[in-house]
């Protein structure tokens, strides 16, 4: 089975960049697509960002677009997501998903980790 787990939240203050990281232990890593998701309170949980492969295409949710950076290593086992020019808006959950098709719908993927906080207040 695999195995993810994010790290790298934490509390920063708006328009602060920070780095969430999500490191895989399975063994079919580099034939997954992967996504990042988050969820805030009372919120639905939506879809962030997409990345099919390393130097793959990449696919973002118009909220966060230009501000997020998703990218992987495959070789590490590894997918980021890059964040910067942070509002309140962005505090939430935030996880890493793995699935077969790029899609916005979290009902796609298969394999999800336990999330990481990141909280954006002044």
């Amino acid at each position: 089975q695999e195995s993810f787990v994010e790290s790298g939240g934490r509390l920063v203050q708006p328009g602060d960049s920070l780095r969430l990281s999500c490191t895989a232990s399975g063994r079919a890593f580099n034939s997954y697509i992967m996504a990042w998701f988050r969820q805030a309170p009372g919120r639905e949980r939506e879809f962030v960002a997409a990345k099919s492969r390393n130097a793959g295409t990449t696919y973002y949710a118009q909220s966060v677009k230009g501000r997020f950076t998703i990218s992987r290593d495959d070789a590490q086992n590894t997918l980021y997501l890059q964040m910067s020019s942070l509002n309140a808006e962005d505090t939430a959950v935030y996880y890493c998903a793995a699935g077969k098709v790029a899609t916005m719908s979290a009902t796609e993927y298969n394999y999800w980790g336990q999330g990481t906080q990141v909280t954006v207040s002044s």
